[in-house]
């Protein structure tokens, strides 16, 4: 196999190593799938992504976006890492603005703000839906908050692009500190079909107005530290429940501290749409020699 730009980057970071990691195949055309598979079993990433030719006309390019474990059809921090992989291999120009980003979800948009350093990169979220809300919308939901404060709304199971089950904390410093019993997540997560719970708490600090955790049991991860698709629901039922609340239009997030991380995500909101996005860095960027046969 013909070597091939690999990129290893570090996605919604606030400083210089506090995003989610995510590995960029710059050149997939000739992989296979189980090329693929394989390949991101061995990087041991949480999630690695394979940049292709568009099959849709409308696309800018096509992603593949792959766990250890399994090929997804969908995630936030892949989505929007791969878009800046696109820009700093020249693969794709955007268009007023915006790259199409090919994906097993299908056509999405990725808004391009600002060029250079300073550039940020957000996500259409995919349309989302509140399932059910409230303590007792499952046996096992009210357990699994033992520990932890509610704050203003209801917990909620929210769906668009993924599952999640989102529960409001009563305060930043409470959520911080909080040690969730993790197999509850994790049972909570396969009973209910979802990705397990996620976490947040409004903030008065002047960097950000939403400090978020994330555990997506689910799939076998204890904690993510950066979380776009899952911020994305929490827009969503944000904006469902508090159309008029100080939310409404956009706010910033704290993410990822509590293990050792620090990410900061940016949601925008206007008319209804909900944009998810932040800087991403480069942190490695070379060649790839990966003689799979």
């Amino acid at each position: 196999m013909k070597p091939i730009r690999y990129m290893h980057l570090d996605v919604f970071a606030a400083s210089p190593g506090g995003g989610n990691h995510l590995g960029v195949v710059t050149d997939a055309a000739g992989w296979s799938d189980t090329q693929m598979q394989r390949y991101a079993r061995w990087t041991d990433l949480v999630e690695t992504t394979f940049l292709l030719p568009p099959s849709d006309p409308k696309a800018s390019y096509r992603v593949r976006i792959f766990t250890p474990q399994k090929e997804i059809a969908f995630a936030g921090h892949p989505s929007v890492g791969s878009a800046h992989a696109v820009l700093e291999c020249g693969l794709a120009a955007p268009k007023d603005d915006l790259l199409w980003q090919e994906c097993g979800a299908g056509v999405l948009p990725i808004r391009v703000e600002g060029s250079g350093p300073q550039r940020r990169l957000l996500l259409q979220s995919p349309e989302a839906r509140v399932v059910k809300t409230g303590l007792h919308a499952h046996p096992l939901l009210a357990s699994t908050l033992n520990g932890i404060g509610l704050g203003v709304l209801p917990p909620a199971l929210v769906d668009g692009g993924r599952r999640w089950w989102l529960a409001e904390c009563s305060d930043e410093a409470s959520l911080r500190a909080w040690q969730p019993d993790h197999s509850a997540i994790g049972a909570l997560a396969v009973a209910s079909g979802s990705m397990g719970l996620c976490a947040f708490a409004r903030s008065t600090h002047p960097e950000y107005q939403l400090v978020v955790r994330a555990f997506p049991s689910g799939v076998g991860i204890v904690e993510d530290p950066a979380s776009g698709a899952a911020n994305g629901l929490i827009a969503a039922y944000l904006l469902h429940a508090e159309p008029n609340g100080p939310l409404a239009r956009g706010y910033s997030v704290s993410q990822g501290r509590e293990m050792g991380h620090d990410a900061l995500l940016i949601a925008h909101i206007a008319e209804g749409i909900i944009w998810i996005g932040g800087h991403t860095n480069t942190v490695i960027d070379g060649t790839l020699h990966w003689n799979d046969a």
